[in-house]
C-alpha cells in the first residue's frame, strides 16, 4: 500500500493541532459469540490518517516545531501469527506506513502520559468511546501527579472530530480513485442482480447475487446491511431481512453498495421482478426519475445542501398531485408537509468512509443556515415515493415503492454522477431481458 495519502492527511491535521497533542485509536475487535469474532473493521478516523489494517493500535500526533507521528502497534509475535496471520510489528510499520516512529502498544500506558505532558491542549474523540475517555482520563491524573516536579497537563480537551471532520468532508484524489472503484464494483451488483432476477425467488438470493458480485470483483465486502425489498417490504425503509419470495408482478427495490479500501459506495435501485414495469409501476417510477434527475442538475458548488432536496421534492409533490393522492398547489403541499406519507426522508446525505458519512449539514442552528456545497464533496441524491396501501391510495399503486440512488462527486463547476447500474426504464428492461 503506498502511504503517502495518510501521510499527508496527518501533516495537514498536525499544521492544525499548533503544539497541541491528538490520540487517535482503532477500533477494538468485537466478539460475535462465545470466542467468535465479527470481521475486524477499523476505526474510520484510524484509518482516513494511517491506513493501517491491524487491530490494537493507536496513532500519537504532536504539534508544534519538531512535529512528530507515532503509532503504537502490536508486536511481530510467531507463534499468534501461525493463528491469526502476518503482523506488521512496530519497525516495519513504521517503514510501510510513514510514521516517524513507531513502539510496541504494549508501552502505551506508560508513554502516554509522557507524550501529552506541557503541551497546551488534548485533541481525543471525546464520548466516541467511553474506555479511551477513561484512559485519556488515567493519562492527564499521573501527568497532574508529577506537577511538583513542574510538569503540567494539558489545559484544554477539545474534541478532534471537529478537525477531522472537516478534512474528511472534502475528498483527495486518493478518496475520489477508491470512491470510483467501489461504485463500479456496486454498480455491477446491481446489474447482476437484475440479470438474475426472476419470479419465485427469495429476496436473499438476489443478496447472494450482489455478494458474490462484489467479491469477485475485489470488495472488502458490503459497506451496510443490503435492503431487498420485494413489493410492498420497498415501503419499509430500512427492511432488512431479505426472506420474503419475489411475486411475479412486483418491484424489487434494492439499497444496496461494496466497501473497497475502507470507502462506501451507496446505490438504489427499483425494478420488476417480472423484467417488465406495469403502467401503473412506470408512472410511479418515472416520477421518481425525473425528481432525480432535477436534483442532480441542481448539486453544484456554491448551493447549500438543501437546495437539490428542494428540487427533488417539488417534483416528487406534483407527481403525487398527478397521481391524485394530493390537491391544490405544489407550494401548498409543501408547506403543509401533505406529501410526508409517501415522502419522508431527505434526498441525500454526505459518503466516504462511512457510508452515512461525517461532516455538518448546518452551518449554524439557524433553521436555514445549511451548509454550502464545495468541490471534492461526495453525497447521495437518492427520492423517492412509498405507497402503502391506504384508503386514500388506489389499489393499483398499493405497496409500490421505488428509491433510485446515485453516488455523486461535487466538480468545479457542476458535479459528476460516478455510479452506474442501469437506471432508465429502457436499460433495466433490456439488462432483464430473458431471451
Amino acid at each position: 500500500m503506498h502511504h503517502q495519502p495518510y501521510s499527508d492527511r496527518r501533516q495537514q491535521l498536525l499544521a492544525r493541532l499548533g503544539d497541541g497533542v491528538a490520540v487517535i485509536p482503532t477500533a477494538p475487535e468485537r466478539l460475535r459469540n462465545r470466542d467468535a469474532h465479527y470481521p475486524y473493521r477499523f476505526d474510520s478516523y484510524f484509518w482516513y490518517l494511517s491506513g493501517f489494517p491491524e487491530p490494537e493500535a493507536v496513532i500519537v500526533l504532536l504539534g508544534g516545531k519538531q512535529a512528530r507521528s507515532i503509532l503504537f502497534c502490536r508486536e511481530k509475535n510467531d507463534e499468534r501469527e501461525v493463528w491469526d496471520g502476518f503482523r506488521y510489528g512496530p519497525q516495519t510499520a513504521a517503514e510501510a506506513f510513514g510514521f516517524s516512529e513507531a513502539h510496541p502498544i504494549a508501552s502505551l500506558e506508560q508513554k502516554l502520559p509522557e507524550l501529552i505532558a506541557n503541551r497546551s491542549v488534548l485533541w481525543h474523540s471525546l464520548g466516541h468511546d467511553a474506555d479511551w475517555d477513561r484512559r485519556i482520563a488515567n493519562a492527564l491524573n499521573s501527568v497532574r501527579a508529577e506537577s511538583r516536579s513542574g510538569t503540567r497537563a494539558p489545559g484544554e480537551i477539545r474534541d478532534l472530530r471537529n478537525l477531522l471532520d472537516q478534512m474528511r468532508l472534502i475528498k483527495d484524489a486518493h478518496e475520489i480513485d477508491c470512491m470510483r472503484r467501489a461504485a463500479d464494483i456496486a454498480s455491477a451488483g446491481h446489474a447482476c442482480a437484475m440479470r438474475a432476477c426472476r419470479p419465485g425467488m427469495a429476496e436473499y438470493e438476489l443478496e447472494a447475487e450482489l455478494s458474490y458480485e462484489f467479491r469477485r470483483r475485489g470488495a472488502d465486502g458490503h459497506a451496510y446491511t443490503p435492503i431487498v425489498a420485494g413489493g410492498s417490504n420497498a415501503c419499509i425503509l430500512h427492511y432488512v431481512e431479505n426472506n420474503r419470495l419475489l411475486a411475479a408482478h412486483s418491484l424489487v427495490l434494492i439499497d444496496a453498495g461494496c466497501e473497497l479500501s475502507g470507502y462506501a459506495s451507496d446505490i438504489t435501485r427499483t425494478f420488476p421482478v417480472s423484467g417488465r414495469f406495469s403502467a401503473a409501476q412506470r408512472e410511479v417510477y418515472e416520477i421518481v426519475l425525473a425528481a432525480q434527475q432535477a436534483a442532480i442538475a441542481a448539486v453544484r458548488p456554491g448551493v447549500s445542501f438543501m437546495d437539490y432536496h428542494q428540487a427533488a421534492l417539488r417534483v416528487l409533490t406534483q407527481g403525487l398531485i398527478d397521481l391524485k393522492l394530493l390537491t391544490g398547489s405544489v407550494d401548498g403541499a409543501i408547506e403543509s408537509a401533505a406529501y410526508k406519507p409517501w415522502y419522508m426522508h431527505r434526498t441525500g446525505h454526505w459518503l466516504g468512509l462511512d457510508v452515512h458519512d461525517v461532516g455538518e449539514y448546518r452551518k449554524s442552528t439557524a433553521e436555514e443556515d445549511w451548509v454550502s456545497l464545495s468541490a471534492g464533496m461526495t453525497l447521495t441524491v437518492e427520492p423517492g415515493l412509498y405507497l402503502r396501501p391506504a384508503a386514500n391510495v388506489p389499489k393499483s399503486l398499493h405497496g409500490i415503492g421505488v428509491r433510485i440512488e446515485d453516488d455523486l462527486l461535487l466538480t468545479t463547476d457542476g458535479c459528476m454522477v460516478y455510479s452506474s447500474a442501469p437506471k432508465s426504464v429502457a436499460e433495466i428492461e433490456e439488462v432483464m431481458r430473458h431471451d
